[in-house]
């Protein structure tokens, strides 16, 4: 079996389509029905009839990804899906040969594969860094094979998290190369793989969130947030280790923090995904503290239900997720403490911008 991943859209745009129809698919809208390329050089073909303007280098990588839809992929093999809108990861299993979706108002989402959507909901905060690189390529459709990639997702479809590669063999071999290898070549082994650019922001963010959590878990983390509401002009206290009402700091505007806006903070710095009555603890403390809002710092993320409940007091309370805080300790690096910097060395780097589709 193999495992894949295909991306939703530059902007996660087909992210909800694909977990609620149980479907994924590679765009390529412009391209017509694959249903009697029996190879690889009849996608080319297709692709070439619409894309012949992008030029060679285009056409032969469009062609690659519509030729693993619908060439490479098999029934049983895995399908991971980076979201773009919650800094979580989908996992499922293909379902079926690939299919050409004509009545589907969207031309994007016609190419697919169907999915059963095993997790959806898998925070990154839960993958390892080494296999996180592999899912920061920017190819939409490619397969993941270094690093022990197949047996790691299929552990977290089980057990809900990356349990990392399983010997010290795969572990000298990840050390002896690049960190993660993705191939779209072709089946013969002559080109079967190669290098695909990877999203630079986005290993970026998950290199800081790895030694964030490394440097910061448990109460540590509770530091860090405070550093990061001072930085925003609040006054910050922290509530103290060991209370039990569920608020781990308290946070204000103004030369003594009584001014409004008046925060209470809960931090949950684990790895595993904050559930609903934790959302709900925290909303129910508001009018105890007299608090005008709430901020749920959720590391590993948020469950379903949690997620819902959040949506539903949408004006009393927001979420950090390891993402918000990555991007907040960017924006507010140099007015964090000396402390906090020494311990989370950061330097600033200009590179050109590409899009990830």
């Amino acid at each position: 079996m193999t495992s894949w991943m295909i991306r939703a859209g530059s902007a996660g745009e087909r992210e909800d389509w694909a977990l609620e129809t149980g479907c994924s698919g590679a765009g390529f809208g412009e391209v017509a029905p694959l249903y009697d390329a029996d190879r690889r050089d009849d996608v080319v073909d297709a692709v070439n009839a619409v894309y012949s303007d992008s030029g060679d280098g285009a056409v032969r990588n469009f062609a690659a990804q519509l030729w693993a839809l619908r060439g490479r992929m098999a029934v049983g093999d895995l399908v991971v899906m980076p979201l773009k809108r919650t800094p979580s990861i989908a996992l499922g299993i293909i379902t079926s040969d690939y299919e050409y979706l004509a009545d589907e108002p969207d031309i994007q989402r016609r190419h697919v594969r169907r999915i059963d959507w095993k997790v959806t909901d898998l925070g990154r905060a839960r993958v390892k860094q080494d296999l996180l690189y592999s899912l920061g390529a920017f190819s939409t459709i490619c397969q993941i094979k270094r690093n022990d990639a197949e047996f790691r997702l299929r552990t977290c479809i089980e057990r809900g998290v990356d349990p990392g590669a399983r010997n010290s063999s795969v572990a000298a071999q990840a050390a002896a190369a690049p960190p993660a290898e993705v191939t779209i070549g072709q089946e013969e082994a002559d080109d079967s793989e190669a290098n695909i650019p990877v999203d630079l922001a986005r290993v970026a963010a998950d290199s800081i969130a790895s030694r964030v959590i490394e440097v910061f878990a448990g109460h540590k983390m509770e530091s860090l947030v405070a550093e990061i509401l001072r930085a925003n002009d609040y006054v910050c206290m922290e509530h103290g280790a060991g209370t039990d009402d569920g608020i781990d700091l308290v946070a204000g505007k103004g030369l003594l923090g009584l001014e409004a806006p008046r925060i209470i903070v809960q931090v949950k710095s684990q790895a595993s995904s904050v559930d609903s009555p934790t959302v709900q603890q925290l909303h129910g403390a508001l009018k105890m503290h007299d608090a005008d809002q709430g901020l749920l710092v959720a590391w590993g993320g948020l469950t379903k239900a949690a997620r819902k409940l959040v949506d539903s007091h949408r004006f009393a309370v927001r979420v950090w997720e390891a993402d918000d805080v990555v991007n907040l300790i960017e924006r507010h690096y140099l007015d964090l403490s000396a402390s906090i910097r020494k311990d989370l060395p950061l330097r600033q780097i200009w590179t050109l911008a590409e899009d990830a589709g």
